[in-house]
């Protein structure tokens, strides 16, 4: 029952990572258009990634304009959801 829990757990945690990612990548393409900055669904996604962002802009600062921080936020996503799926079928199901 605990093994059912815990991999139903998993796999909404996964989803969710995973579409956070996409999140990630909707606020790049946006970003390439100069959108109007008041549109509901532009204020979303600065307001939901700036969070993660900011902190990863400070580790790499942008180069010659290119911001380069959703690069490696979406590196980390998915070294997290490899992570995770290590852990889930090595110790939760032999």
């Amino acid at each position: 029952m605990l093994s059912i829990l815990l991999k139903s757990l998993y796999q909404v945690i996964d989803l969710l990572l995973s579409v956070y990612v996409w999140i990630i990548i909707a606020r790049c393409i946006i970003s390439w258009v100069n959108p109007y900055p008041y549109h509901p669904v532009v204020r979303f996604l600065y307001r939901v990634t700036e969070p993660v962002l900011g902190p990863a802009r400070r580790i790499i600062p942008p180069i010659a304009g290119l911001d380069l921080s959703p690069i490696l936020v979406i590196f980390l996503i998915y070294f997290v959801q490899n992570l995770m799926q290590y852990l889930v079928t090595r110790y939760l199901f032999f």
